[in-house]
């Protein structure tokens, strides 16, 4: 199992599919057909691959597993070092299937430098395995701020009318927080003499050096989520973007920074984590409850959806920082269900702009009349999103508000406020689009679904059911991860538990 480089197979073979698609010459309509074809096939079977870490995961080991370690840089002793474990894996796994989607949902809408556009995104694809893979922090770091060109690009190219700032605001906010990051990384490497993530995860960092450290991948983390405030840029850059743009951006980047909590915040700075826990859960809160009724004042649909993500976030960094089993199970829970559920509502979006080329609310009502498999398709992932019982997004939020309560009840009860919030805005928007007359002249001849819009909803539909009826699969792959992480955590608050009292 060890021996076959699994992981560099998923994280390079689109580059393969980049080398082959450069290739391409004749015809624009020739070169767009064949770029199209190559980048599909290509995704297909690098997610087919990515479905291999999952069949041959090891559930009773917290230790990561595929494991590749090769001398990269000697002189700095930095490795190409690449592995995953039971909070990893499945990240992998969205971001190959959500890739396969977004070439599918983009064969017809984009037409204007088709070739570009799949290159994009494949490298895309790479950084994203890649950021998710890496046990190096200098290799992280590279992955982890490389989505940001090909994603810049995306949005910069074939954005709406206002791409540019759009994508420069999305570039520099995270940027700016990543610069902060980046000189945590170099601190830490001087401090413990290694990059190795697997070495940094059991070394003590000093209890007066951690609350810095926490702060510099908090403000990458934090604005990667996005969280509140610095969650501004987000709305911006869906709106703008290409339909495939937002489904990646809320499907998979939106995740970078709670996997970063997960991965270093909490095992990495215990004692930080412990210390900044009430910060963590008032911003949450704030993110939950505020932004779901900035959500209810919206009229373009995909900025409703925008800030129904950064609520949507809000559990997901209150789950992990009350670090417990079922608040961080849950937690992780929440963004695969998430990353399913919200990029199936951008391509929702995406389906009706295709055909009348807008956004807002105001031009549509009545869908049901000319697109009933719309109408139901819709419905599934609005029902998802407001976390309907035997769907994903239930499981996530009950889990972490059980998780919460066993901490503190005052922000779980809070934080349960934004299910009904989630509800109205959810149900609002459904009423608006779907449901009423047909008056409206631009949708008396509009079409329902076709077999390729079919084919890409299909799965999602089928995960959202999945994870809804019978989360246990993946939570076995999760779970020695996620107690091996607590009780790490727990251990380091003991020790300088012990360590306090014994200095007085």
């Amino acid at each position: 199992m060890s021996s076959f480089p699994w992981l560099s197979v998923v994280t390079f073979l689109p580059l393969l599919g980049v080398f082959f698609i450069l290739l391409i010459r004749g015809e624009p309509d020739v070169v767009a057909r064949n770029a199209r074809s190559g980048a599909l096939w290509t995704s297909l079977i690098t997610f087919a691959v990515s479905l291999g870490l999952w069949i041959n995961f090891d559930n009773s080991t917290a230790s990561f597993q595929f494991v590749e370690k090769v001398i990269w840089i000697p002189g700095l002793g930095l490795t190409y070092h690449m592995g995953i474990d039971g909070i990893s894996m499945f990240f992998i796994i969205l971001s190959t299937l959500l890739t396969v989607l977004c070439i599918l949902a983009s064969w017809v809408s984009i037409t204007d430098r088709v070739k570009e556009f799949m290159i994009a995104f494949l490298v895309l694809e790479t950084l994203m395995v890649g950021m998710f893979s890496s046990l190096d922090l200098v290799l992280f770091y590279v992955f982890f701020e490389g989505v940001l060109i090909p994603m810049f690009i995306i949005i910069g190219v074939w954005g709406g009318p206002r791409r540019n700032y759009a994508a420069f605001k999305f570039f520099l906010f995270t940027l700016v927080g990543s610069v902060l990051m980046l000189l945590a990384i170099l601190t830490m490497m001087f401090e413990a003499g290694t990059s190795d993530i697997t070495a940094l995860l059991t070394h003590d960092f000093p209890v007066t050096l951690q609350p810095w450290l926490w702060l510099a991948f908090f403000a990458s983390f934090a604005v990667k989520m996005p969280m509140w405030p610095v969650h501004t840029w987000l709305p911006d850059a869906h709106v703008e973007a290409p339909t495939a743009g937002s489904v990646i951006l809320a499907g998979v980047l939106l995740k970078f920074g709670g996997y970063g909590f997960l991965r270093f915040s909490l095992p990495m700075f215990p004692i930080a984590s412990a210390d900044f826990t009430p910060l963590i859960f008032g911003l949450s809160i704030i993110a939950i409850i505020y932004t779901s009724l900035v959500a209810l004042a919206q009229e373009d649909m995909k900025k409703l959806i925008a800030y129904s993500s950064v609520a949507h976030m809000g559990f997901v960094t209150m789950g992990a920082f009350a670090a417990n089993t079922q608040a961080i199970e849950g937690a992780i829970i929440q963004m695969l269900s998430h990353g399913v559920v919200s990029a199936a509502l951008f391509l929702i979006v995406g389906v009706v702009y295709d055909r009348i080329h807008s956004r807002d609310i105001d031009a549509y009502g009545g869908l049901v009349h000319r697109m009933p498999s719309y109408a139901l398709v819709f419905m599934i992932f609005m029902l998802a999103s407001v976390g309907l019982p035997g769907t994903s997004g239930f499981v996530g939020e009950f889990l972490v508000l059980i998780g919460t309560f066993q901490v503190n009840a005052w922000v779980a009860l809070l934080a349960a406020t934004g299910v009904i919030l989630g509800a109205v805005y959810m149900l609002y928007l459904y009423r608006r689009v779907i449901f009423g007359q047909l008056t409206k002249e631009s949708l008396q001849a509009i079409l329902d679904l076709n077999g390729r819009e079919i084919a890409v909803f299909a799965p999602l539909v089928v995960v959202v059911f999945v994870m809804g009826i019978y989360p246990q699969p993946f939570l076995d792959v999760m779970h020695v991860s996620v107690e091996n992480l607590i009780e790490r955590y727990q251990s380091a608050l003991a020790a300088a538990q012990g360590a306090s009292v014994a200095a007085r």
